[in-house]
């Protein structure tokens, strides 16, 4: 029970001509293979600064049942979030009081339009060099492909990176920050589906995505999983199918259900997490956190994103979902407790958020410290 968002209001399709021109794959040569990695992105459960979100539900695209749900949902990660370490919260103008009304004192609001409130895909993501000087990738955020509207989202990445005064680092690469698991040792988890998908870089080969990523992030080995496209807006992010507990531990998705379209694809990524090794070569330790078989909720629909892999680490704890089913919800605390024994795990009611096709780290993005 792992689906997740398919377009809301089908109208919000924007032409896939857009994507078609550009010579994307011609920004990457050999000479980004040889180039020596002077940035990183450090694992998420690293210290951060701060955790950026959006405050961005619109009804034009949640529609009006999920709209104050959405909004309640954000609300209750904010402030969990803001128990531990700051939350930046962008808001479109006009929401600003209800935004107000509803995180209350904790969380810091920034006013900035924005289309919708996925900031893990349209913020930047954070990158420190050798000296800890911050860094700001802007990934060229659009769309996932071109399925939606982004105009304003497309400029978050920038507007961020002036925010906290990081230096902004432009690529041709277009992808989403849900589309990128690291270590923070040089290793990462990434789909297939998504990031070598033609919707957003035609033309690029495996090795042309790994030499720029290296540049970018440090990164010195890529785990692909094949992920699976066309099923949901993202094409089958890696935040929903893989995540680092630490260096040398994943923490991985089963859908149980044989009927799912993720049930295969998620046997396949066991198989290929299980036979990995990291960068420094240790062979993966892959912990199994199985998706619940039910889930309670009148929010419930085709979009449901029911899966507990896209939790979110901050200071102090881990912040990841609940549905209803208690032998699934108890095993997910369980298993986050064993794997963070140092942070608190809180589970929170995000139907709304889930209804729409999307999971708690989907609505973050950390700023290191």
């Amino acid at each position: 029970m792992t689906t997740r968002r398919n377009l809301l209001k089908q109208g919000l399709l924007v032409s896939g001509a857009a994507f078609a021109t550009g010579a994307l794959a011609n920004g990457f040569t050999a000479a980004a293979q040889a180039q020596a990695v002077t940035w990183r992105m450090p694992d998420e459960g690293a210290a951060h600064a701060a955790t950026w979100m959006a405050f961005g539900p619109s009804e034009e695209i949640w529609g009006k049942k999920l709209l104050p749900v959405a909004r309640q949902n954000l609300a209750s990660i904010a402030k969990a979030i803001a128990a531990h370490e700051p939350v930046k919260m962008l808001v479109r103008e006009e929401d600003y009081d209800i935004a107000v009304s509803l995180c209350g004192p904790a969380v810091t609001l920034v006013t900035q339009p924005i289309d919708d409130l996925w900031m893990r895909d349209t913020g930047p993501v954070f990158v420190k060099d050798q000296a800890g000087q911050a860094g700001a990738v802007g990934f060229n955020f659009n769309g996932w492909g071109n399925k939606q509207e982004h105009g304003d989202d497309a400029r978050v990445a920038g507007f961020v990176a002036g925010e906290v005064a990081a230096k902004f680092i432009e690529t041709n690469l277009v992808l989403e920050g849900g589309g990128i698991e690291v270590d923070g040792e040089g290793t990462a988890i990434i789909t297939e589906s998504c990031v070598l998908n033609a919707n957003r870089n035609p033309g690029l080969s495996k090795a042309q995505c790994e030499a720029e990523l290296s540049r970018l992030l440090g990164v010195q080995k890529i785990i692909w999983l094949p992920g699976i496209a066309g099923k949901d807006i993202t094409d089958g992010h890696t935040d929903f199918y893989a995540r680092f507990a630490s260096p040398g531990v994943v923490v991985a998705g089963l859908d149980p259900d044989p009927s799912s379209y993720d049930h295969a694809v998620t046997k396949r990524h066991l198989e290929i997490l299980r036979q990995s090794t990291d960068a420094s070569g240790r062979k993966l330790k892959v912990v199994v956190l199985q998706g619940p078989s039910s889930v309670r909720s009148k929010y419930e629909n085709k979009e449901f994103a029911a899966g507990y892999i896209n939790f979110y680490v901050c200071n102090g704890a881990v912040i990841t979902p609940e549905f209803g089913d208690r032998a699934a919800d108890s095993n997910t605390h369980d298993t986050l407790r064993d794997l963070f024994p140092e942070r608190e795990v809180i589970q929170l009611n995000i139907d709304g958020i889930a209804a729409g096709g999307g999971g708690i780290h989907c609505t973050t993005q950390q700023q290191p410290g």
